[in-house]
């Protein structure tokens, strides 16, 4: 048997850690590397257009999958692109292996040409980044990368010069058990008790979660039910806490609705499950505050912290929920559900009149249509930017639909590639990439991707030839919107072009036949749908102080659309009060 060489090694640690493919573009210091999975049948190439769809694609295999994903770029340029699409994934906490390839290992600090220092340049958005300089270093640099992104959830990187990638193994070398899925973690009994004390003195509990909440939808309406206890949720946590919730008061933050801000305001103990939501003016500073996460350096950093609780959701409440006292005073929670109803009835009506005739299209009118015909096991991948807003309030979740965006990192063009990643998890399952024009242009190479691949992702294009989150943006801070206008094509007629099914959408009536028709389309579709710009306006209420950053009162802009068939949730949960 032939003596395998570290590129071969390589990959066959990628197979053994369960990675299923390796996204990229290929270049002359990868060819090892390239050449070693063209002959392991465990793993395929996947071979895109730009390195940061192969980022974002494997960031969204890995919160698909929860297994670990991985990606590469050839030296210096070619890696260097993976660097965005790795932020994301990192700050997603999805386990991510990026193999950034390097000049000859004899060029390096030597000004060679395509140089740069990746084991510096990706510190920053990884847990572990170092190089392999001598094949000695095989196996076990590449287990403990492995290791690090699963066990810490996270990117990290291996730098790899292209003439170690060709070198020879070492023999005899250790390969160790690797490490492919995370505990869970449970608080210790001291603070599960001072936190149940905590909420048998409170009169008014709120729970605000986010995505750490994946997992503990039983436990935590357990929970909410033993307490009374009104459920705010931040973006990242809709998917998981919304859906079969009859105590759920909306969202809070930028794109918040609902009575979650009042919520989390008007309790006398607020506790944070699981989520890291970024925004601390949107949060009290006269309440007192719980924080459970599993993730210890999150603890206390967006609000003063009355008790910190380092643990994951679900061993927390399982806990935890046996230890409070019931409570039986459902005042509060029913005072929160009723103006939760209340503001939501009070946004709905702005676009329900005479929508179907409206042109330009009203894009809440698109998300609400491609809600109602979506698979009721759908992925949907969200640009950033005013998708976000359409996603927040028109995706109705269920449990098993997923909603996959950057929404921490907040980049633009994410929605394409991650649904290019969430299509290769599973070819019959329906991806839908919710894509913004400016998104979409930026990366709009890759959707020869999907054409080449030939993946069935559906990608509904909501052209408002504007950047309309930059333009609010802008308008908030009382500039006038400027640099915010794109002159597009018939997007359409490109993706026919290339070989996809292609149609583009003027007028409201067209819009569900049109919709139906390409999803039931075998391959991969666009769907061009022309938007209108001035669908945002902004209340009176906005003051000269509120600027930059969406102040607090900027949570205020209701944006004049309505929020779907959250107002039938609302509603419902009002009628199933208890009555005396």
């Amino acid at each position: 048997m032939a003596k395998q060489n570290v590129a071969e090694q390589f990959v066959d640690l990628l197979a053994r850690a369960g990675v299923k493919r390796l996204y990229g573009v290929v270049g002359d210091s990868l060819n090892p590397v390239v050449d070693a999975i063209r002959r392991n049948a465990a793993i395929d190439w996947v071979q895109v257009r730009h390195e940061e769809t192969a980022a974002f694609a494997a960031g969204a295999e890995a919160q698909i999958t929860g297994k670990l994903a991985a990606c590469a770029g050839s030296c210096g340029p070619g890696n260097l692109h993976l660097i965005n699409g790795l932020y994301d994934a990192h700050r997603s906490m999805a386990p991510v292996l990026a193999l950034a390839s390097h000049i000859p290992s004899s060029e390096i600090g030597l000004g060679y040409f395509q140089e740069t220092h990746p084991e510096q340049l990706f510190r920053e958005c990884s847990h572990y980044c170092e190089m392999i300089s001598n094949p000695q270093q095989m196996p076990r640099l590449v287990q403990t990368a492995i290791q690090h992104a699963v066990g810490q959830g996270g990117v990290s990187v291996v730098t790899l010069p292209g003439d170690i990638a060709s070198a020879p193994a070492p023999e005899k070398a250790e390969e160790h058990a690797l490490v492919t899925s995370r505990p869970s973690v449970r608080p210790a009994d001291a603070e599960i008790d001072k936190l149940a004390r905590m909420i048998d003195e409170a009169e008014r509990v709120t729970l605000f979660c986010g995505s750490g909440t994946a997992g503990a939808h039983t436990e935590v309406m357990e929970f909410a039910e033993r307490i009374k206890s009104p459920i705010g949720h931040a973006l990242r946590g809709k998917e998981w806490i919304q859906y079969d919730n009859p105590y759920d008061v909306g969202m809070s933050g930028l794109l918040g609705y609902g009575a979650a801000y009042e919520a989390t305001h008007e309790c006398d103990l607020l506790i944070l499950l699981g989520t890291d939501f970024p925004y601390n003016a949107f949060l009290p500073d006269d309440v007192r505050i719980v924080q459970v996460d599993i993730r210890p350096e999150r603890l206390g950093r967006r609000s003063k912290l009355d008790l910190a609780i380092w643990g994951d959701v679900r061993e927390t409440l399982t806990c935890l929920t046996p230890r409070v006292r019931a409570k039986t005073d459902r005042r509060f929670l029913d005072k929160m559900l009723k103006k939760h109803a209340d503001a939501l009835e009070g946004v709905v009506k702005a676009y329900t009149r005479k929508v179907e005739k409206h042109t330009p299209i009203h894009p809440e009118y698109v998300a609400s249509v491609m809600d109602e015909l979506a698979d009721d096991d759908a992925v949907f991948t969200v640009d950033t930017g005013m998708c976000n807003v359409w996603a927040a309030r028109y995706l109705s979740p269920n449990g098993r639909r997923r909603v996959i965006g950057s929404f921490s990192h907040g980049s633009m063009a994410n929605a394409l590639p991650q649904a290019i990643g969430a299509q290769f998890v599973d070819r019959n399952r329906q991806v839908i990439s919710m894509s913004g024009d400016g998104g979409f242009s930026m990366l709009m190479g890759d959707f020869l991707t999907l054409v080449q691949h030939d993946l069935p992702v559906k990608i509904v294009l909501f052209n408002n030839s504007s950047l309309g989150m930059v333009e609010l943006e802008m308008m908030v801070a009382g500039l006038p919107a400027y640099g915010t206008t794109n002159h597009n094509p018939d997007f359409a007629a490109i993706a026919r072009a290339a070989g996809a099914y292609g149609v583009r959408v003027e007028k409201p009536r067209d819009l569900a036949g049109v919709l139906k028709d390409a999803f039931k389309h075998k391959g991969p579709a666009l769907v061009d749908v022309v938007t209108d710009p001035n669908a945002l306006s902004i209340p009176p209420k906005i003051k000269a102080d509120m600027l930059t950053g969406f102040a607090l009162s900027a949570s205020k802009i209701v944006l004049d659309g309505g929020v779907g068939r959250m107002v039938q949730m609302a509603r419902s949960n009002l009628r199933n009060m208890p009555r005396p």
